[in-house]
């Protein structure tokens, strides 16, 4: 086949990608850009409060990323019934997910609240404990809103409307950049929080945006054919169990992925402060990859949901390879700024000049672990898109606890490798990940 030929095929579905999932990717630049503002303003007012954002941050992303997973349920459940002009029943779709979110929260919370009555008992370092413990209960009542909002955004991303939620998280990623100035350093008349200060800027902004999405929706008339089915079919058990089938899968493999991540940070925080400052600042640069990945794994959700209602096996197909293809051209692009840039990293986040140091050895295995990072997103959102989620769970549960985490713990302990030693695990765990998850696919689309 000629580079002209495959082209030829694959351009069509290049175009509707980058055009569906290009709002997407501009609304994860906000919230990377959020991430970037408060690591930097947490960095520099001080190193012990980067150390317990980090613990808390990764925590809470744990269970955001979860729940995240299980909102993920309604897009190929809306993508499907937009493919074959079912509006009414895409609405009814996103008010039993609504209800099946917020019960998801509450469930979240309780289990985060527990937690919580036993941080002291995670070997975190002493001097952190009453710094973390504020910050900790303030993004505790903000994962409602987390929950909510996500229910919205996987509607509008599966009836390809991307543009609603891209202007909404720029809003609110704004809103919550002032609100770090102002709480963090205590200006306009405010007094000076520091940590707390970041997590009341958090949590406001998640209502904030939360609200506006639900106005956006009551009031605007682009949404009335699907309000129609919203209000007047009610509720419905078997769309609420459809919607548990599909999200709760998915929900334990994104868990299980970001688990990888945030139960490292507890193996980090037996290093210390310093580690755990610099393993901020790592994950803060690591979203500036995975977010923009996932951006565009959403938009191949949604095109292969879509051409999937339609029964088109061989658009299935093209839709997930043209995603992978531009997420492997993505993340180049994004590894040669991030290498470009690699001794200067560090710099920007914190005046430490220990963690600058620890922050340009990480960057290796960063970079090492974007060709798994890129094929495990794009054919794990290929498979929701075709409803085929229950095998991921395994997949997961197989390349994150059997494969990464054992490894970090051989690398950073047993080795004494240390952080970067827990950070080459990464690459293992995410490209294992990724060939199962392609091989499954494969299998299912033949």
């Amino acid at each position: 086949m000629t580079i002209k030929s495959f082209y030829d095929i694959y351009k069509q579905h290049y175009k509707a990608l980058i055009s569906l999932g290009l709002p997407i990717v501009v609304g994860q630049i906000g919230v990377i850009v959020l991430g970037f503002a408060d690591t930097l303003m947490i960095g520099h007012h001080s190193t012990n409060e980067l150390g317990a954002a980090s613990f808390v941050n990764n925590v809470f992303n744990l269970v955001i990323i979860f729940s995240t997973g299980f909102s993920y349920g309604l897009t190929p459940v809306v993508g499907s019934f937009y493919g074959t002009r079912q509006f009414a029943s895409a609405g009814q779709a996103l008010r039993n997910s609504l209800l099946a979110n917020f019960l998801v929260s509450v469930l979240m919370t309780f289990i985060m609240w527990i937690l919580y009555l036993n941080i002291e008992n995670l070997g975190q370092p002493v001097e952190l404990i009453p710094l973390i413990k504020p910050y900790y209960i303030v993004l505790l009542v903000s994962l409602v809103f987390v929950l909510l909002f996500n229910g919205f955004k996987q509607f509008t991303d599966g009836i390809t409307d991307t543009k609603t939620a891209m202007w909404i998280l720029i809003g609110g990623n704004i809103l919550n950049i002032i609100g770090n100035y102002i709480l963090i350093y205590g200006k306009l008349g405010f007094p000076e929080m520091g940590l707390l200060g970041a997590g009341l800027s958090t949590l406001f902004s998640r209502i904030v945006m939360t609200i506006v999405f639900i106005a956006i929706f009551i009031r605007s008339r682009r949404f009335m054919r699907y309000k129609i089915g919203f209000y007047r079919l009610g509720w419905s058990k078997k769309m609420f169990k459809q919607l548990n089938a599909l999200g709760w899968p998915v929900a334990f493999q994104m868990g299980m992925e970001a688990a990888s991540f945030s139960l490292s940070a507890i193996m980090v925080g037996w290093l210390g402060t310093i580690a755990l400052a610099s393993h901020q600042v790592m994950l803060a640069i690591s979203q500036f990859t995975f977010m923009m990945y996932y951006g565009m794994g959403t938009a191949v959700a949604v095109r292969v949901s879509n051409f999937k209602g339609q029964n088109d096996i061989t658009n299935v197909r093209r839709s997930a390879y043209a995603g992978f293809h531009l997420i492997m051209l993505l993340g180049t692009v994004l590894c040669f700024i991030v290498f470009l840039f690699r001794n200067d990293l560090g710099g920007w986040f914190t005046d430490s000049v220990e963690v600058s140091t620890m922050v340009t050895a990480l960057i290796i295995p960063l970079l090492i672990y974007q060709f798994g990072d890129g094929l495990q997103i794009n054919f794990a959102n290929a498979l929701r898109g075709i409803s085929d989620v229950k095998p991921m769970m395994v997949i997961a549960f197989i390349s994150y606890f059997i494969i990464s985490l054992p490894v970090g713990y051989f690398c950073g302990f047993v080795l004494d490798w240390g952080l970067v030693g827990i950070w080459m695990a990464f690459p293992f765990g995410l490209t294992s990940a990724g060939i199962m998850l392609w091989l499954r696919f494969r299998t299912k689309t033949k």
